[in-house]
C-alpha cells in the first residue's frame, strides 16, 4: 500500500522542507501539513489541516511553561511533535515523515504492520513512522499523555537516575527538561523492544544514509551513490541549522532543489 504522507510544523518554512515536501508529491504520495496556524506558500498537492484536532495546543504546557507572550521555548516544538506523531498514528491518519525528509522514490507498506528504520546502532528513529492504531506502542503513549506529570514506564534506567538527581538537587520536575529526544527516538526504541517489533526494523540505509553527517547533504559529493542505491527510499537531512543555505553546486541538496523546483 502506497500511504498518505502526514507531518506537523510549528512556524515558517525555510526552502528545505518545502523541497523535501515536493518530493513526496513527486513520490506520488497524497501529503497533509498540520499546523496551528495556516501556512502560506505550501507546494502545490500539499493540504494544510488543523493541528488543534488532533493534538491541542495545550498540551505543550505540560512539557513547559509557554514564554511571557505566549510562544513555544528550547524544546517544546520538538518534544510536542513526538506525541502528536502518536496521535496521527491512533487515528490512522497515515505514514508519518518529518517535514526535513527528502522521498527518492515511493514508501509501501503493510498496513497491519510497523513501519520504521534504525536510525544509528541500537536506536530506531522516528522521523519515518507508520503504526497501527492498535498497536502497543500506540497505546503506551495514549496511556502516557492521560498523565500530568509525562513520565513513561518504559523510562530507561539512566534516565531514571539523572532525573531523580536533578530533582534532589532542586532542578527541574519536569522529566521533558531532562533529554530533548527522551519522547522520541529513544522511546520508539525502548517500546518495539518491549514489544518485540524491533524486527520490523529497516536497515539504517534505507532513510538516514546521511541523518547524523548533514555535510553529506549539503556540500559537494558523489550524488549517484546515494541516488543509483536501491535500498536508500528516503534520506532524513537533519540540517542542524543548515536549513536556509544556499544550495552548493555539487552537493544532493543541490540536485534536490533542481529536481524538485
Amino acid at each position: 500500500m502506497r500511504p498518505d504522507v502526514v507531518t506537523f510544523w510549528h512556524g515558517p518554512l525555510d526552502d528545505l522542507r518545502l523541497t523535501c515536501l515536493r518530493s513526496q508529491i513527486a513520490a506520488g504520495h497524497k501529503v497533509t501539513l498540520f499546523s496551528f496556524d495556516p501556512i502560506p506558500g505550501l507546494p502545490d498537492g500539499v493540504g494544510n489541516a488543523e493541528a488543534e484536532a488532533v493534538l491541542p495546543h495545550t498540551f505543550a504546557e505540560k512539557l513547559r511553561p509557554p514564554q511571557p507572550d505566549g510562544s513555544w521555548r528550547d524544546w517544546t516544538t520538538l518534544q510536542f511533535s513526538d506525541f502528536f506523531r502518536m496521535k496521527l498514528m491512533a487515528q490512522s491518519a497515515g505514514l508519518w515523515l518529518d517535514a526535513d525528509v527528502l522521498l527518492l522514490r515511493p514508501v509501501e507498506l503493510d498496513p497491519a504492520k510497523p513501519y520504521f528504520a534504525w536510525e544509528r546502532p541500537r536506536q530506531l528513529g522516528n522521523s519515518v513512522l507508520y503504526l497501527p492504531s492498535d498497536d502497543p506502542i500506540v497505546r503506551a503513549f495514549e496511556d502516557l499523555m492521560e498523565q500530568d506529570e509525562l513520565t513513561p514506564n518504559w523510562l530507561a534506567l539512566r534516565h531514571r537516575l539523572t532525573f531523580a538527581l536533578r530533582r534532589l538537587r532542586g532542578g527541574s520536575n519536569r522529566l521533558s527538561d531532562i533529554r530533548v529526544a527522551i519522547y522520541g527516538p529513544a522511546a520508539l526504541t525502548a517500546l518495539a523492544q518491549r514489544e518485540n517489533e524491533l524486527q520490523h526494523a529497516l536497515p539504517k540505509q534505507s532513510f538516514y544514509a546521511v541523518h547524523a553527517e548533514p555535510k553529506l547533504f549539503f556540500e559537494p559529493s558523489d550524488v549517484s551513490k546515494y541516488l543509483n542505491d536501491p535500498d536508500i527510499i528516503g534520506l532524513h537531512i537533519s540540517p542542524k541549522g543548515r536549513g536556509k543555505e544556499t544550495p552548493i553546486p555539487g552537493s544532493l541538496y543541490a540536485w534536490a532543489a533542481e529536481r524538485f523546483a
